[in-house]
Parts: structure tokens; C-alpha cells; sequence
């Protein structure tokens, strides 16, 4: 499906920076770059990847879409940069890379939203859930993730639910073993719940409850929090009240295994289907 079965904001892949590891500044060279080039900080973002997200790792990009090439031509470090990746796309053998060398300071997508849903492309089959959180614009996603701009606490609470994760194993593909999670297999072909009023409140209730939890926690990154051994009680509670929120939304019986409440959701997903 190339787009939701629901009315549902639409989903789709972080920026790819093609840039040769150019526009990528490394946690270890940050501080060195700013030194020589104090006047790019207004300029450098966070750069989150699955990897990054999800461990907390500190990696950052220069982000300079709408700069002005005399601002651009004021900063030689950057510039250096800039330069490298105009030959590293030139040198491409992809017609559409070379024809991003025409502007050479920018990633290949430039979104940058006020607020979004960030989902990992990849991550550990060890986890009842697969991490995902909200971000604002002072983070890049890269294309190691899958982004759903102006998403709302409603749609982070029910992907984050059993119910959604039940789906995704049923269908994510996997690299090795790890989960891989897809626009087109895993997200836009989730038959939402046909929602009450009541529902709703209720899945914006105990999303919130879930990113409270992990708010206890601010030592912790998300692979410490969703870990199996580690996760802290407060998180397992509010992700089980969510988890019975979405079900309730869902009309299912909350004593259901997994493969019944997969069986479930493929009956919606045809009747959705023919409608």
C-alpha cells in the first residue's frame, strides 16, 4: 500500500544526506569543528539514525538549507566540506546524485519539521516494542528512520501498542534477526480502530502516562528502558494501560493471544479493503 488504509497522517523515511560522510560532523570531531568555525554552530543540528535515537548517541549534521552563499563563502571549513560533497555526487554514477550537486550544502531531502513521530528502521527482535518518540526541528532524522510529521498523541499511542507491534512482527521483514519496520508493509496497511470519542481520550491518556514513565527515567536511554531485564516497573504499567486502551478501541478481547489478535486485524484490514 503506498498510502494508509486510515485517514492518518502519512509516513515516511528520514533525510538521506548522500554526502559522502561531508555534512556529517562525528561526536569526537564536534568540538574541533566549532573551535575552527565558531560561526556554523547556528548551523549544526542533531543527527538521529536508528542507532542514534535509540542509544542516545550524540551525532550531529550541518544543516544549512536557505543559508545565503555569502554567509556560506564566510566559513572556509565549511566550505572544504561543501566542496567534497559537489565531487563525491559528481563523481556519481547515479544521474539523480549528480544532479544533486547543483546544491551540494543541502541533504537529498530537506524536511525539517516543527514536530514528529520518529519509528527506528531497525531494531532488536529482544524488544516487546519498538522504541519510537516524538522530536522537534532542532533534530535531523536520517534515512535509518521513518518519520510521521505533525503526528499526535493519539497515533503514538497506538503505535506503540501491542496491537501495532503484533502487526509489525507479523509482517516487518528482518535484517539478520532484527526488526525492519516498512511504510508500505508494516504502516500503511494497519487497519486502524474506529474510534469514540471515549477511546481516543483514553489511547492520549495513557500515551502520555507511557512518555511520563520514561520521563522518570532521564539516565536512561531507550534501549535501556525498553530492555526485557531493565525496563523500569512504571513503563511496563503505562504501556499495559495502553495497551488495554487500543485493544478496548479495538473491540478485542484483552485476554487474546498475539496470533488471534493478528488473525483480528487481517479481518479488518480486508473489510477495509472492499469498503
Amino acid at each position: 500500500a503506498n498510502r494508509p488504509l486510515a485517514p492518518v497522517e502519512p509516513i515516511t523515511k528520514g533525510c538521506q544526506p548522500t554526502d559522502g560522510g561531508n555534512l556529517i560532523i562525528e561526536e569526537e570531531d564536534y568540538e574541533g569543528f566549532i573551535n575552527q568555525e565558531p560561526q556554523a554552530q547556528k548551523y549544526i543540528k542533531r543527527l538521529y539514525g536508528a542507532v542514534e535515537f535509540i542509544n542516545n548517541k550524540k551525532r550531529y549534521c550541518l544543516w544549512l538549507k536557505g543559508i545565503s552563499p555569502a554567509e556560506l563563502r564566510q566559513m572556509p571549513k565549511v566550505l572544504e566540506r561543501v566542496q567534497k560533497v559537489k565531487e563525491m555526487r559528481l563523481n556519481s554514477s547515479a544521474a539523480g546524485t549528480r544532479k544533486l550537486a547543483e546544491r551540494p550544502h543541502e541533504f537529498r531531502e530537506t524536511y525539517n519539521f516543527d514536530s514528529y513521530i520518529l519509528i527506528p528502521s531497525t531494531s532488536s527482535e529482544n524488544r516487546r516494542y519498538i522504541p519510537i518518540g516524538f522530536m522537534d526541528k532542532c533534530v535531523i532524522a536520517s534515512n535509518a528512520t521513518h518519520i510521521i510529521p505533525n503526528a499526535t498523541l493519539y497515533e503514538f499511542g497506538v503505535l506503540t501498542s501491542n496491537v501495532h507491534m503484533a502487526w509489525m512482527r507479523a509482517f516487518a521483514g528482518r535484517l539478520e534477526m532484527r526488526y525492519r519496520y516498512s511504510k508500505d508493509i508494516v504502516y500503511n496497511t494497519f487497519p486502524w480502530p474506529k474510534l469514540t470519542k471515549e477511546n481516543r481520550a483514553e489511547i492520549e491518556r495513557t500515551a502520555n502516562l507511557i512518555l511520563s514513565a520514561r520521563a522518570l527515567y532521564k539516565d536512561s536511554t531507550l534501549a535501556d528502558l525498553y530492555d526485557e531485564l531493565t525496563m523500569p516497573i512504571e513503563l511496563r504499567n503505562a504501556h499495559r494501560e495502553n495497551n488495554k486502551a487500543v485493544m478496548k478501541a479495538f473491540g478485542f478481547n484483552l485476554k487474546m493471544t498475539e496470533e488471534e489478535c493478528v488473525a483480528e486485524l487481517m479481518k479488518l484490514y480486508k473489510d477495509r479493503l472492499n469498503q
